[in-house]
């Protein structure tokens, strides 16, 4: 397997507002530092600037980037990521670079998988690289995105859509979380799983998830579930039931499902899926183990049950995912 080379826009010649570094910090706190124990050759990060002047000097409100890569590089890239793009792009119509927007369409050309974070995905937009595609953004801004491009077709609630060769997400936390799915489309769930614990993170929330969830739910209540939740993640291989849930957190059933569904956006029920389908990922890539033992411990039962679910939520059988992730000595 190899990770690959990322190509992230930095748009230095129109107006960045410092908030946004947020979501050019996700790709490069992700690909950019180098984890030779967890793959070896790590990710080659490409910074590629916009402007016309020097690319070796890259002025960002705040800060002083220094790169050798300008458009040009985007082309060869195996993956291109627009973190955001200026407010007035979004809100005012200001109209983005052209040369950004036909490299854009060069490296799709050219076989890029092609990544937005936030508002990048006008980006892509206005490459028509979304066009009669499913594409999602910052809930703040998808009214102005399908408004603006309605031949895309725009889904305000998820975290991120992955359609295969372009993938977008919605803004701030929702950039790590799409990040951290390409590591594990790219490494296995073993290696995402492994960085998102050093980055101290959830190792994976699905793209599916809703992009915000109940307010009304008190933090301390959330904190709350973390006990009855590791217990859950160390008993996957129980028939575990959302009344079983709800005893070990002391809670009754419809109180739990409500607090979970709150904290995380999801069902307990898909909660569990959601867990047990990381945990055989995991399996598959670490162990030689039978897919009948995998879908015993990972509590999905029987191996047709494990390749209903693993093809409907995956994509792929668990013998084609093992193949593609060989296990290493």
């Amino acid at each position: 397997m190899s990770a690959g080379s990322v190509a992230v826009v930095v748009p230095e010649d129109i107006a960045v507002p410092s908030w946004d570094l947020y979501e050019l910090s996700l790709p490069c706190t992700v690909f950019g530092k180098p984890q030779p124990d967890l793959a070896d050759p790590w990710y080659e990060l490409r910074l590629c600037g916009t402007g016309q002047a020097d690319p070796g000097g890259l002025a960002v409100p705040g800060l002083a980037l220094r790169t050798p890569y300008g458009l040009d590089d985007l082309v060869g890239a195996d993956t291109v990521i627009v973190p955001s793009v200026p407010d007035a792009c979004v809100e005012d119509g200001a109209p983005l670079p052209p040369a950004l927007v036909s490299a854009l369409r060069d490296a799709y050309d050219a076989g890029a998988r092609m990544v937005s974070l936030c508002t990048g995905a006008f980006a892509l937009a206005e490459a028509g690289l979304l066009d009669g595609r499913r594409a999602t953004a910052h809930w703040m801004h998808t009214a102005q995105l399908a408004e603006r491009y309605p031949k895309v077709q725009v889904d305000d609630s998820v975290l991120y859509v992955d359609d295969g060769d372009v993938l977008t997400s919605a803004g701030l936390t929702a950039g790590l979380d799409l990040c951290l799915h390409l590591v594990r489309r790219d490494l296995g769930a073993h290696v995402a799983n492994q960085l998102a614990r050093r980055m101290v993170v959830p190792a994976h929330r699905p793209g599916g998830q809703a992009q915000f969830v109940d307010l009304s739910v008190p933090a301390t209540d959330d904190d709350g579930m973390a006990p009855v939740l590791e217990w859950a993640r160390a008993n996957l291989d129980r028939p575990l039931t959302v009344e079983d849930l709800a005893r070990r957190a002391a809670m009754s059933p419809r109180t739990f499902y409500r607090r979970l569904q709150g904290a995380t956006g999801m069902t307990p029920l898909q909660w569990l899926l959601n867990q047990r389908l990381s945990l055989a990922q995991s399996l598959l890539e670490s162990t030689d183990l039978p897919i009948e033992k995998v879908g015993e411990l990972s509590g999905l039962g029987t191996a047709n049950n494990l390749r209903h679910h693993f093809i409907k939520q995956v994509g792929v059988s668990p013998s084609d995912y093992r193949r593609a992730f060989p296990r290493t000595a």
